[in-house]
């Protein structure tokens, strides 16, 4: 906070100093965005496995702080890019670890990594470490295989929407509210007024709409599955790594150097170099380097509070359809 004030001090003077001179600068004193970077992590020869990460809330809002740092879904289809261009990689490993996220955030990391195989024909790669539920689990739907670590924790597929009531809350210090609205279910949702049953009814089906969706999903992708086997594992529960082995959500159970091998066996090759891609903030010298996240209290769950419960759930009563575990 002190670097801050003094950053912000340091902004009013020079400001001050300009407008009485008359004249007019462009000068920023806050850190920016630095060209996209390769590190090598492991492994050596001539070929390429690009390391990328999906980890915490999958969203598409952009990370707070002093950097301008691009949301999840922009960083990963600039570096599903950069890996088209290079001819030397050849396969891409997702290193997935998140409780999943909002729908169309989770609908467009899918869709962008299906549209990175169909175009160069290179292999995808999975590998879950703590979490690869709900939209997390949706994602790694694209892959060509899905490793998960010997203790992650997998599934909870479904969608959710929380509603908060308020309405006991103001009675009790005073406060109303009022929708002044142009058709009776225009608040629907609200969290200043408990759900009535017409509004219940159409969010449920919301829900079963993006649900079956979901479904379809994993019945064109985990072909070892039925559409009926599929259903009875989706009932938002979550498995261990043995359990989704055995009930067949996911095609191993391996640590991230297996998972390496893995993606060296299916692109052909019998080294390569492991790579991030980063923007240079701090050292990445392994496999087990991540790029810059936020730090929040619930950050061990990859879930921003900002980003859930005052700002999402609650801002102007607005509800939101989620693909994410959230017990």
């Amino acid at each position: 906070m002190k670097s801050i004030r003094k950053i912000a001090q340091s902004v009013l003077i020079l400001s001050i100093l300009f407008s009485l001179s008359g004249c007019i600068y462009n000068i920023s004193l806050l850190p920016k965005i630095g060209p996209l970077r390769e590190t090598v992590v492991s492994g050596k020869g001539v070929n390429k496995i690009a390391l990328i990460d999906i980890s915490g809330f999958i969203s598409e809002e952009k990370p707070t702080g002093l950097i301008d740092r691009p949301d999840m879904v922009a960083r990963l289809k600039e570096e599903l890019t950069a890996a088209a261009k290079d001819e030397k990689v050849k396969a891409i490993l997702l290193r997935v670890n998140s409780p999943g996220g909002t729908i169309t955030a989770s609908d467009l990391i899918y869709h962008e990594v299906l549209q990175f195989k169909k175009k160069t024909g290179k292999k995808v790669i999975v590998s879950i470490l703590d979490l690869g539920t709900s939209g997390a689990y949706y994602i790694a739907m694209a892959a060509d295989q899905v490793i998960a670590h010997p203790t992650s924790v997998i599934g909870s597929i479904g969608v959710i929407m929380i509603h908060v009531n308020f309405e006991g809350l103001m009675e009790k210090v005073g406060v109303s509210a009022e929708a002044i609205k142009s058709g009776p279910l225009k608040d629907m949702g609200s969290p200043v007024k408990p759900l009535s049953s017409e509004s219940r009814s159409v969010i449920q089906g919301v829900i079963d709409n993006m649900y079956e969706r979901f479904l379809t999903v994993i019945v064109e992708n985990r072909k070892n599955l039925s559409a009926d086997q599929i259903r009875k594992l989706a009932d938002g529960r979550v498995y261990t790594a043995s359990q989704a082995l055995e009930s067949g959500l996911v095609d191993q159970i391996g640590y991230l150097q297996e998972a390496i091998q893995v993606a060296q066996s299916k692109a052909g090759i019998s080294e390569a170099k492991v790579i991030l891609y980063h923007r240079g903030e701090g050292t990445k010298n392994n496999i087990y380097s991540q790029v810059l996240q936020q730090k929040t209290p619930f950050s061990s769950w990859g879930i921003n509070p900002k980003q859930l419960l005052p700002k999402q759930l609650l801002q102007g009563g607005s509800p939101q359809f989620l693909y994410l575990w959230m017990p």
